[in-house]
């Protein structure tokens, strides 16, 4: 059995936006170390934080989050 690995585009597309760890920390309501984590694939976000932060970014959620 294979484990999946988590993967996330979300620093990208901050990055694009100009936008700092703390400033889309603030905006989805979260602690800016829980964005480090969410980038580093380290933390798979909720269905409610996937959510918020897609709709932050502009991004529909498929296109942030996916396992390989």
């Amino acid at each position: 059995m294979t484990k999946e690995k988590f993967h996330t585009l979300v620093k990208e597309y901050r990055q694009r936006l100009d936008l700092t760890q703390e400033g889309l920390a603030g905006m989805v309501g979260v602690r800016r170390e829980t964005i480090v984590f969410l980038e580093q694939g380290k933390y798979v976000p909720s269905l409610k934080l996937a959510h918020d932060i897609s709709r932050a970014l502009n991004v529909p959620i498929e296109g942030l989050f996916f396992f390989s």
